[in-house]
């Protein structure tokens, strides 16, 4: 099967700089992973909730304008 996928994608990526994996959308999943494991590492060295977690990542954002 992964033959035959990349078969199908290969030449329409040969050309440009984008790696299967994009296209696939694993990228995308491994980014949002490492969120998740960062947010619990946050939980656990402040003793906080999640809520707080995601308020502390939103007061980030917003200090360097990025929200």
């Amino acid at each position: 099967m992964a033959g035959v996928l990349e078969q199908l994608i290969w030449p329409r990526l040969k050309g440009s700089k984008m790696e299967p994996k994009a296209v696939f959308g694993i990228g995308l999943n491994r980014k949002a992973q490492e969120l998740e494991t960062a947010k619990e590492i946050l939980q656990e060295v402040f003793a906080t909730s999640p809520a707080e977690v995601d308020e502390m990542i939103r007061l980030r954002l917003e200090d360097r304008g990025l929200l």
